[in-house]
């Protein structure tokens, strides 16, 4: 099968996906899902003229004259009685402004005389009002479907009284690591042995993008193992991530066994560095992703092309966070028959600078790092100064 330009894959990856069902679920466990309906207040917000600060309230024409004190208005409390010619109430910042009332002056704008009667000492004042209705008026669509639920949101939802919210299902998707050389963190590797890294960070990397993930385990240099792990996933998977086995060596089989379990490969090969070995597929339950063993590769082929594909399932775009800073220094690459991305920090003063970096294995780059550029296929110099997108990871 012939590679693919990276830009190829994604549109392969982001047309194959499927939408999930929703459910129904308390707004407070709905952190981190994805709106599947518009939510609309039930009331005017504020729902009454609103004091925004601790002072006194009365009528603007009336500032240049003592006032007598009428009472005291609490935030949570009003009054009955309607401001009426050189009378004042002392109120909380939050309360009901009364009837009559058309500003509130501060108490450090303000005299209490002898006589317990008020003055106005102020040379200006704004009203200090929040007029009812003017954030949000009854009806009004406070969040729209497709918003993936931020804490702030949870607030809002708070607010208008929308206790029960509809949001799309979690996609479920499952994680197998494939190699002979692979034993679990819990293990000191032997001779030609290494942890796996990769399981366990996909793990992390499903939770931040809102999935359901498990983890099946490895499987060896096996293909009877690997077969059956497989078609275990994708009985019970939405989506199947498979690490290792998809290059070009002797035991490299996954590509194969996924045909054999009824997935139809799409690509497996892309023109991007680090990554090129990824393979996608699709199947009649699930899609599934060969990623390349490596763990920068696999991180970053997840975030590249798995984190999309789970948002477009639940209904949203996942849109990247991005900064535009200058290089530090010129940076210049081996060679330029690839798409590349290059994980980079950013200085206190806005410069960016590749990470010391050696290569797909070399997680502990990734961790250092900020967040990554790319240099297009046949771009090999970015010079000092030059500005780039620096995408957070």
């Amino acid at each position: 099968m012939e590679i693919i330009s990276f830009e190829k894959a994604q549109e392969t990856v982001l047309k194959s996906s499927f939408r999930m069902t929703t459910e129904k679920v308390s707004f407070t466990d709905s952190l981190y899902r994805v709106l599947a309906e518009d939510i609309a207040s039930d009331m005017d917000m504020p729902p009454f003229n609103k004091a925004t600060v601790d002072g006194f309230a009365c009528r603007r024409c009336d500032l240049g004259r003592v006032l007598d004190l009428a009472g005291t208005i609490a935030a949570g409390s009003h009054s009955r009685e309607e401001i009426s010619e050189n009378i004042c109430f002392r109120i909380m910042t939050g309360a009901s402004v009364p009837a009559g009332a058309d500003m509130v002056f501060m108490v450090e704008d303000s005299h209490i005389n002898p006589d317990g009667k008020v003055s106005y000492t102020g040379a200006f004042s704004k009203d200090n009002i929040s007029k009812r209705g003017e954030d949000i008026k009854k009806g009004d669509t406070v969040l729209k479907q497709g918003k993936l639920i931020s804490p702030q949101d949870i607030a809002v939802m708070a607010s208008v009284g929308h206790t029960s919210v509809i949001v799309s299902a979690m996609p479920k998707v499952t994680v197998i690591s494939s190699g002979d050389e692979l034993v679990e963190p819990s293990e000191k590797p032997g001779i030609s042995k290494i942890r796996n890294s990769n399981a366990y960070q996909l793990m992390a990397q499903l939770k931040r993008a809102g999935a359901m993930g498990e983890y099946l385990g490895i499987a060896g240099d096996n293909e009877s193992v690997t077969y059956d792990i497989l078609t275990h996933a994708l009985s019970v998977s939405d989506i199947v991530l498979i690490t290792g086995g998809v290059s070009m060596g002797d035991f490299d089989f996954v590509p194969s066994v996924m045909e054999r379990a009824g997935v139809k490969i799409l690509f497996s090969r892309v023109n991007v560095q680090p990554g090129k070995p990824t393979t996608f597929g699709v199947h009649p339950k699930a899609i599934v992703f060969g990623l390349p063993g490596n763990p920068v590769s696999s991180f970053l082929q997840f975030e590249l092309l798995v984190r999309p594909v789970i948002c477009e399932m639940m209904g949203c775009q996942f849109v990247p966070v991005t900064f535009s800073l200058p290089m530090k220094d010129s940076f210049t690459r081996r060679t330029t028959d690839r798409m590349a991305w290059i994980p980079v920090v950013i200085s206190k003063d806005g410069r960016v600078s590749p990470v010391e970096y050696h290569g797909s294995a070399h997680i502990s780059a990734l961790a250092s790092a900020d967040g990554i550029i790319m240099l297009p296929e046949g771009k090999k110099t970015i010079e000092k100064g030059e500005v780039v997108s620096v995408r957070q990871i």
